[in-house]
């Protein structure tokens, strides 16, 4: 795992709200509609958790036809087993180092930074 993994996990795992969303998931699948009743957010919303929480590879979705023809959005907790120690992160940044990523600004970091103001 890439440091830039690492991050993108602990992201997606550091909001109260896709925390719940992973709570909900350890029932069992669920249709999106479902899952937003439960946790009383947005569809829109929650599809944004969803698809950070996709992206980090910690849930997996999936269409499906019902019996009228609607397509159904499922969604399923990824078999994961999240350990954050310093050996993680020296592997992290040992990957990196092997495959001569230098040093890479993470796009967390750089959507969060502000711009600089110049001096006159």
């Amino acid at each position: 795992m890439t440091s830039e993994e690492l991050l993108a996990v602990l992201a997606a795992v550091g909001h109260a709200q896709r925390l719940r969303v992973v709570a909900e998931l350890s029932e069992g699948r669920m249709y999106v509609s479902e899952l937003a009743r439960r946790l009383g957010m947005s569809r829109p919303l929650l599809y944004m958790h969803l698809e950070r929480l996709e992206k980090a590879g910690l849930v997996i979705g999936s269409l499906e036809l019902s019996e009228d023809g609607k397509a159904l959005k499922y969604f399923e907790l990824a078999p994961f087993d999240l350990h954050v120690n310093v050996e993680t992160i020296l592997a992290a940044v040992a990957e990196d180092a092997a495959a001569g990523a230098g040093n890479p600004e993470p796009a967390t970091e750089a959507a969060d930074a502000k711009p600089k103001r110049k001096r006159a």
